[in-house]
């Protein structure tokens, strides 16, 4: 009697595991699939290919939807760190899109994101601000360096404030730690750029000067 109740629980426990395997390869596809299209998208915008950034960042977006519509039945896989690392990646796109372009700065509803993984995907955003920081300095575009500065600033203000046990943040102290020294390298960098900046023109208007004075 008990080994066909046994048999009974197993087939049920067989059919759950099948089941919950066969998301989870789907779900392992999918994320690969998403961090694929949102470095292909942070890619466009570092090339100013603002069009396809926003074409990849459209399919991300529908990734991500699918992603998270399949897993809800399996909250589990749902929050699992591989599926978290995707929408991390999701919201650094995003972020990084939205920022270098001055669009309005997307929330975690509007992703669609759970707030841990909308904080990380933030803090590697500003991260990445960085990358466009020395961009625009080597082709002497301070003004816009010093808005992204600007924001990055902002975004660490930000993350400082979300005092909260790492198993509810994700682990976002250290993500924090990584943006400030990010801050404070880029901060210095962009000021001896600027000083250089200005102090190459200040020269080249003397020799100007110096140049028309009479004989």
């Amino acid at each position: 009697m008990l080994l066909k109740e046994l048999e009974g629980i197993a087939r049920e426990i067989h059919a759950a595991l099948e089941a919950k395997n066969a998301a989870r390869e789907t779900a392992l596809a999918r994320c690969r699939e998403l961090t694929r299209l949102c470095a292909l998208c942070i890619r466009a915008v570092h090339r100013e290919e603002y069009a396809e950034g926003q074409r990849l960042l459209h399919e991300a977006r529908q990734a991500a939807f699918v992603l998270q519509t399949d897993l809800a039945p399996f909250p589990d896989l749902l929050y699992a760190g591989y599926t978290q690392d995707a929408l991390k990646e999701w919201v650094e796109a995003a972020v990084v899109y939205a920022i270098i372009t001055g669009q309005p700065l997307p929330g975690p509803q509007e992703l669609r994101v759970p707030e841990a993984a909308y904080l990380n995907g933030l803090a590697e955003a500003a991260t990445e601000l960085r990358r466009r920081i020395l961009d625009l300095i080597r082709t002497d575009r301070f003004e816009e360096a010093e808005r992204l500065l600007q924001a990055m600033d902002e975004i660490y203000e930000t993350l400082i404030t979300m005092d909260y046990p790492d198993a509810l943040t994700g682990n976002l102290r250290r993500a924090t730690d990584v943006v400030r020294g990010t801050l404070e390298r880029t901060r210095g960098e962009l000021t001896l750029s600027l000083r250089e900046h200005l102090l190459q023109q200040a020269l080249q208007r003397f020799e100007s000067r110096a140049g028309e004075s009479p004989v």
